[in-house]
């Protein structure tokens, strides 16, 4: 099966997602392109959550960029093994596409809050407040309460329509590093086929380091392959820990 055409695939698709969901997030910070409800703190507690940006954006970035790069994924094997480089290209694909689920995720919760509880507007009382909050969610349905808020012109709409754009952009996201996770666990345990230009590749690289240096046998057995494996997958992870612990840190400080 083609398994790392399938993660280029999702890859490509998950950079225009992850595009649009940051577009619309910023748009949410204002309402008619006016600037002012922004710098006046009068906008949905749920716009500064940055779900779009850093969730459905920045997060998703991270998955997509390496799938795109198993385009150039290592067809030429490791110790000793042609396949457990492909092995080795997929399993490290897996760790990624949790992140994206995880980012996708948490735009797409982010997003359902912000549709529930309507935008924070100013009512025909003259006071800033949520005027939907209580309705749980049925003033969707009712657009003749629409007309409560009365300022900014057409917020509700503009909430209601960005929030839904970033909750079914970051559903499809989330789909898509579900099927990545899979995809990537799959091409691991099975490998998958390189194509001829990668192979052929291979092969002149090979013949001309024999040309050029003496062949020393550097085979390993398939258990240090996998052990092998299992060490990238831990270090990325390890990795990926450090960066998360050193942001928080800097937040709370």
């Amino acid at each position: 099966m083609c398994y790392g055409r399938c993660a280029r695939c999702i890859g490509h698709s998950l950079v225009w997602l992850a595009i649009l969901c940051i577009v619309a997030n910023i748009l949410l910070y204002f309402p008619n392109g006016e600037t002012k409800y922004a710098s006046e703190n009068h906008l949905s507690r749920f716009v500064w959550f940055f779900s779009g940006i850093v969730g459905g954006g920045l997060l998703v970035f991270l998955p997509a960029f390496v799938f795109i790069g198993l385009e150039k994924d290592d067809c030429c094997g490791c110790c000793g093994h042609e396949d457990c480089g492909k092995r080795c290209a997929m399993f490290s694909s897996v760790l990624p596409a949790a992140i994206g689920v995880a980012g996708s995720g948490y735009c797409v919760i982010v997003a359902a809050l912000g549709l529930a509880e309507g935008p924070l507007c100013l009512n025909s009382s003259g006071q800033w407040n949520y005027t939907f909050a209580n309705t749980d969610g049925q003033y969707l349905l009712d657009t003749s309460s629409w007309s409560q808020c009365t300022e900014p012109t057409h917020v509700v709409e503009w909430n209601i329509s960005l929030f839904s754009i970033l909750l079914a952009l970051s559903g499809i996201e989330f789909i898509l590093c579900l099927i990545q996770v899979i995809n990537g666990v799959m091409g691991g345990i099975f490998g998958y086929h390189c194509s001829r230009q990668q192979v052929r590749n291979c092969v002149e690289i090979d013949m001309t380091a024999e040309r050029t240096t003496p062949r020393q046998n550097h085979n390993l057995p398939l258990f240090h392959c996998n052990l092998y494996i299992l060490l990238v997958l831990i270090c990325k992870t390890l990795y990926h820990c450090i960066i998360l612990y050193i942001f928080y840190f800097y937040k709370c400080v």
